[in-house]
C-alpha cells in the first residue's frame, strides 16, 4: 500500500453525483456509494480528521475503512448514532456496532465499509492508520535492503 492510499476526506470530493452521494444508492449499495454516504454523514456531524483507507484487494473483510474522531465521548456516540440512522434510512443497512455505550471507540460494520469513530486520545493510543501503512513508511521502522 502506498502512502497515497490513505486519504483525508474533503467536502467537495463527497458529491458523487449531482444529487449527492445518496442518489447512487438507489440502484444498490455499491461500496463506493456507501463510502460517499458515510463520509457525508461524518462531515455533516462535524467528525474530525476523517481518513478513508481503501482495502479492496488487501483484505476480505471490507472494501474501505474509515477512521474519524469526535471531540468527546458524547460526540463520538452521537456521530455513530446519526450514521447508523442514515445507513438504515437512506441505504437500508442495519449496521452492527461495538462500543456505543462507552463512546471512546465505536466500531460500525456497514458491510463493505468499516467505520471507527474515536475520541482523540484513544485514536492516538491505538493508531489504526499505522497498521495499514507499508512498514517502510512507518516512522522508526527498520529499512530492509
Amino acid at each position: 500500500m502506498e502512502e497515497s492510499d490513505l486519504t483525508h476526506s474533503a467536502p467537495a470530493a463527497q458529491a458523487a453525483s449531482p444529487a449527492g452521494p445518496l442518489a447512487a444508492l438507489a440502484g444498490g449499495t455499491d461500496s463506493d456509494a456507501l463510502l460517499s454516504l458515510i463520509l457525508a454523514s461524518l462531515e455533516d456531524d462535524k467528525a474530525e480528521d476523517i481518513v478513508s483507507i481503501p482495502l479492496a484487494g488487501k483484505s476480505e473483510m471490507a472494501d474501505h475503512m474509515v477512521i474519524a474522531s469526535g471531540r468527546s465521548s458524547r460526540q463520538v456516540a452521537a456521530i455513530a448514532d446519526k450514521l447508523m440512522d442514515r445507513l438504515k434510512q437512506q441505504a437500508g443497512i442495519i449496521a452492527r456496532t461495538e462500543g456505543r455505550d462507552l463512546g471512546d471507540w465505536v466500531l460500525i460494520d456497514a458491510g463493505d465499509v468499516i467505520v471507527h469513530v474515536f475520541r482523540p486520545e484513544v485514536r492516538d493510543f491505538y493508531q489504526l492508520e499505522k497498521m495499514w501503512m507499508p512498514q517502510a513508511a512507518r516512522p522508526g521502522a527498520p529499512q530492509r535492503v
